[in-house]
């Protein structure tokens, strides 16, 4: 059964990545478009900047500056009804990066190419935390017979420092903290596992010796069958909110995993989630096959995001 939602905007060009801003308007990317996207609460569409590559992930960062993921871009498919869906890695692809957009002027920046003398191939989504800094994941790039590895990053938001902190896990996409901020949660998309990975300090994983993900982090939940992970948000809950292709919706996921509950929308690429309106109750998804942002009420509020709702 679908969610009772509504729709605030359609003919968007593969959206994701949704920042809820305290004006009521949302700020999104659009990969297809290559651009950075403010759609206003009567459903206008304004476009920030032209990005480039793929801007896949958004979020709010210091200094009122929007922080994006580029995955660097893709080979777009086009179905027989005429929408589009994200392919190989293209012939003109020259690598992934972060970006940093002011959203009043449209003038950006790119903040990160690399790490340690490695490319960065397909940033996804970032979240930041209290301590100036961000995670990232790098879910990688695809070609016609293989693929990356991918990967999750620690940066600071003002340039001075890069760490890949977990390698390798397989595609991994979302990516978001705990209320307290001692855990991060870490989605890959082809095995729908969501794991967590507990922190001793900003940017840094306990017991994070060994060379195997599991002796980082533990599993809180596989979905197992035909669906898959793609972006999240966590709720004031400590929930684990989780965009879920296929199946196409918002996957409710307790902290412990021993509930989840989905939130069907009319999309089988149901990408990202976020939360805003009042006391953060308003749940915005973005169905990226069907071009739409559309709203939902969240059993309970969002969680408070630095830079963004304090």
């Amino acid at each position: 059964m679908t969610t009772p939602h509504k729709e605030i905007t359609s003919g968007l060009l593969f959206p994701e990545g949704p920042v809820a801003m305290p004006d009521g308007s949302v700020i999104l990317v659009e990969i297809a478009r290559q651009t950075l996207t403010r759609v206003t609460p009567d459903g206008k569409q304004h476009v920030i900047a032209k990005l480039g590559g793929g801007p896949n992930g958004a979020a709010m960062g210091p200094n009122g500056k929007i922080y994006v993921t580029n995955n660097g871009g893709f080979n777009w498919i086009k179905l027989p009804d005429g929408r589009t869906f994200p392919g190989t890695q293209p012939a003109d692809y020259k690598g992934g990066s972060i970006q940093i957009v002011d959203p009043e002027t449209g003038k950006f920046d790119t903040l990160y190419e690399s790490c340690d003398g490695r490319k960065l191939n397909g940033p996804n989504d970032l979240v930041f935390d209290d301590a100036g800094g961000f995670w990232f994941t790098d879910l990688g790039k695809t070609r016609e017979r293989d693929n990356d590895r991918g990967a999750v990053y620690y940066a600071k938001a003002d340039g001075s420092k890069i760490e890949e902190k977990i390698f390798p896990l397989e595609r991994p996409n979302g990516c978001g903290l705990s209320p307290d901020g001692k855990t991060l949660y870490v989605v890959e998309t082809p095995t729908a596992r969501c794991w967590g990975f507990e922190l001793s300090a900003p940017g840094e994983i306990r017991s994070a010796n060994g060379p195997y993900r599991g002796e980082k982090g533990r599993v809180v939940v596989g979905l197992g069958g035909y669906q898959m992970f793609d972006s999240l948000a966590v709720d004031s809950a400590g929930h684990i909110c989780v965009a879920t292709l296929i199946t196409g919706a918002v996957s409710d996921i307790s902290p412990d995993g021993k509930s989840v509950t989905q939130y069907k929308l009319p999309d089988a690429m149901v990408t990202n989630v976020c939360f805003g309106g009042k006391d953060l109750r308003t749940a915005y998804a973005t169905l990226s096959l069907t071009g739409k942002l559309v709203s939902f009420e969240w059993p309970r509020p969002g969680l408070k995001l630095e830079y963004l709702n304090k």
